[in-house]
C-alpha cells in the first residue's frame, strides 16, 4: 500500500498546533479532574498571555540578528499588548486616565538564540508575583519554529503619574484582571 509508517506526518504548522491544543487540553482535564478528586477544591486555571510579531530590519544589526536592546523593547510592546487582555484596557489609558504608571526597576535576561530579520518573535507572558506595590513579570520569546530565544523577568512597581517618585498599591480592580496570567 505504499504506508511507511503509522505515525502522523504533521506537514502544517496548523495541524501541529491543532495536535498540542487537544493533547494540552487532554492533560489540564486530566489534572484538574486528579486534584479535585485529591482535595475536593478546584484547581485555578491559570492562562498566558500570547502574542507575535515580525522582526523588521530596524531592529536587528549588520550580522542580521536583533540588536540586544531591542529585546527590551518588543518586550515593552508585549507587555503593553497584555493590559488590554488581562483588564481590558488600553495601557495609554491606565496611564492617562486612571494616572498611573509602571517603570521597570528591576530585569534579569538570558540570551539563548538569536532572532533574525524577518522571523517572527512570539512572547510567552505571565506574571510570577502581585505585590503591594510590585509587579513581576515573565516573558519567554520564541523563533517561528519555537526555538527559545529570550527570557526574562523584570519588575514594574506602581505609581502616581502625579507624583512618579511615589510608590501606590496595586488596585484591586487591577489585581483580579491581572490574576489571569499569574503563575
Amino acid at each position: 500500500w505504499g504506508l511507511r509508517s503509522l505515525k502522523p506526518v504533521f506537514k502544517s504548522r496548523w495541524v501541529r498546533h491543532l495536535h498540542s491544543l487537544v493533547y494540552t487540553k487532554i492533560i489540564i482535564i486530566s489534572r484538574l479532574l486528579f486534584h479535585r478528586f485529591q482535595t475536593n477544591k478546584l484547581l485555578r486555571f491559570i492562562m498566558t498571555f500570547v502574542s507575535s510579531r515580525r522582526i523588521d530590519f530596524p531592529m536587528v544589526d549588520l550580522a542580521g540578528i536583533v540588536y540586544y536592546p531591542r529585546f527590551w523593547d518588543l518586550a515593552h510592546r508585549f507587555y503593553e499588548e497584555s493590559w488590554n487582555y488581562t483588564c481590558g484596557i488600553h495601557y495609554n489609558e491606565l496611564l492617562e486616565k486612571f494616572r498611573l504608571g509602571f517603570p521597570l526597576v528591576h530585569s534579569e535576561a538570558n540570551f539563548h538564540h538569536p532572532l533574525k530579520y524577518g522571523d517572527t518573535a512570539t512572547c510567552k507572558l505571565k506574571i510570577k508575583k502581585i505585590g503591594n506595590t510590585s509587579i513581576t513579570w515573565n516573558f519567554e520569546i520564541f523563533n517561528q519554529e519555537e526555538i527559545l530565544c529570550w527570557t526574562s523577568v523584570q519588575t514594574t512597581v506602581c505609581t502616581s503619574m502625579d507624583e512618579i517618585t511615589k510608590k501606590v498599591s496595586v488596585p484591586e480592580w487591577m489585581r483580579d484582571g491581572l490574576s489571569k496570567i499569574q503563575e
